[in-house]
């Protein structure tokens, strides 16, 4: 089991910057790849951003690159978007996910964060 806690939305302009942090307990965190994902309303959830177990390799939504950045940090369990320069349509409930691939596969969300763009 793996327990995931996010922080660090709120109301932005546009324009502005947010940083989302998410930490996981429970399990051994290395052994996951991790991820951001959002749900704005009426609408689907979609892939933000992911970072493999390693940290090594990242992959973003189109629509984010150049603007957010993925991170992980090993050492004290967590995971952390940046979002620069955002923007009306970014507003949405952002969760954190936690995956583990092959034969012991898991995956796990947080209850998310909601961050809202707006003048």
């Amino acid at each position: 089991q793996v327990q995931l806690v996010e922080s660090g939305g709120g109301l932005v302009q546009p324009g502005g910057s947010l940083r989302l942090s998410c930490v996981a307990s429970g399990s051994i965190f290395v052994a996951y790849g991790m991820g951001w994902y959002r749900q704005a309303p009426g609408k689907q959830r979609e892939l933000v951003a992911v970072i493999s177990s390693s940290g090594r390799k990242t992959e973003y939504a189109d629509s984010v690159k150049g603007r957010f950045t993925i991170s992980r940090h090993n050492a004290n369990n967590t995971v952390a978007l940046q979002m620069n320069n955002l923007k009306p349509e970014d507003t949405a409930v952002y969760y954190c996910n936690a995956i583990r691939i092959g034969s012991d596969y898991a995956t796990y969300w947080g209850q998310g964060t909601q961050v809202t763009v707006s003048s």
